[in-house]
């Protein structure tokens, strides 16, 4: 009998405890919680977005699966809806499901997507935007709306040059290609920016800008360093003034050319050679001066001579090494003999330059 007291009384114990529990909740809708880090960068007429996919939803429950993205894309300042999306993103794969509470939920890699710009969105004008967000629905279609909303502006940009060539010269590497013109009226400041990478380090740097000026040939010198290889691109930039600040768009990039620095160039010849003797009450000897040859990788200066009328009339160089400075003293002259100078400039990679145009100077007889 007192068994079936205790059984009885523990059963009681049970139900009340039941009938304390209140209303059942509602199940979850599955809604994933609104990206709030959308973020929008433009190259040319493409828009690249990056977001992170949610994990929890509006119910702060851990995912279980998502449905596909909306982008949406308009010309006015805010998204409120997204009925007519730019484009729809696939559903993710879903990810390996780990147990614990929503409050181990990770986030995960960040999204990305590449919106191409139809050229009826850009307006030209130097204060439109265009504004974007992204709807990330569940595995029925809905969503809890838009995300953070981003503004990129929508001034367009010149076409990037199809045609640009490098040509090395004595003074560095000589870009070349056809300039499309500036817009007038665009009411943006238009330039080609120069970009310029170290094969040997794969470090870019802009080289240089100037300006898109009138159609047609356009050109950039580049001071290099020889023995190098470099690879060139061009895009040109728009640049317009807003009262938050400068804004600049870079447009598309021009196909990339791939050239080799090898300096086979030797410096300018060296000019306005003069030959005077000098020798009275002395030894004689000739002093020749000419004019500097201003090259940034100047080694020195070769001397040749020849006598006229001698039995060899091919010069020969009279120095054993450079001469630095743009003066030399032969003191290895004869009396009554007439010589021929000339001079030539080497560089600090062994090119050597033609020779200067010959000056003569005659040695006096003796007397």
């Amino acid at each position: 009998m007192i068994y079936r007291l205790v059984i009885a009384a523990a059963l009681c114990m049970l139900l009340s405890g039941c009938a304390q529990t209140g209303a059942p909740l509602p199940p979850s809708l599955e809604l994933p919680k609104p990206v709030s880090d959308l973020r929008a960068v433009r190259k040319g007429n493409s828009v690249t977005l990056t977001w992170s996919e949610p994990v929890l939803t509006t119910d702060h429950e851990r995912i279980r699966s998502l449905g596909s993205t909306r982008i949406c894309r308009s010309a006015e300042v805010d998204i409120t809806a997204c009925d007519h999306p730019a484009a729809l993103v696939p559903a993710p794969p879903p990810a390996s499901k780990k147990s614990g509470s929503r409050s181990q939920a990770k986030p995960s890699a960040p999204q990305v997507f590449t919106d191409l710009l139809p050229s009826g969105a850009l307006s030209g004008g130097v204060q439109s935007d265009l504004t974007y967000a992204v709807e990330v629905l569940n595995r029925s279609g809905r969503g809890a709306g838009p995300s953070n909303r981003v503004r990129i502006p929508a001034i367009r940009t010149l076409p990037a040059p199809v045609d640009l060539a490098v040509q090395l010269n004595e003074d560095g590497a000589l870009l070349r290609w056809t300039s499309a013109g500036e817009s007038s009226g665009s009411g943006a400041e238009l330039r080609y920016r120069i970009y310029r990478r170290d094969e040997s380090s794969g470090k870019e740097t802009m080289a240089g800008e100037v300006p898109a000026g009138a159609a047609g040939q356009a050109t950039f010198l580049d001071t290099i360093e020889w023995e190098k290889t470099y690879v060139y691109r061009i895009t040109a930039v728009s640049i317009v003034q807003r009262p938050s600040g400068e804004v600049q768009i870079e447009g598309d990039d021009s196909p990339s050319v791939r050239v080799v620095a090898h300096d086979v160039f030797p410096p300018a010849v060296p000019a306005g050679v003069q030959a005077v003797y000098s020798g009275e009450g002395q030894k004689p000897f000739i002093d020749l001066i000419w004019a500097p040859v201003a090259s940034a990788d100047l080694a020195g200066y070769n001397i040749y001579r020849r006598e006229e009328g001698g039995s060899a009339p091919t010069a020969v160089k009279l120095n054993s090494e450079l001469v630095k400075a743009p003066s030399y003293r032969d003191t290895v002259v004869s009396a009554g003999k007439t010589y021929l100078y000339s001079v030539s400039a080497a560089d600090v990679r062994g090119n050597e330059s033609a020779r200067s145009e010959e000056a003569s100077e005659t040695v006096p007889a003796s007397q």
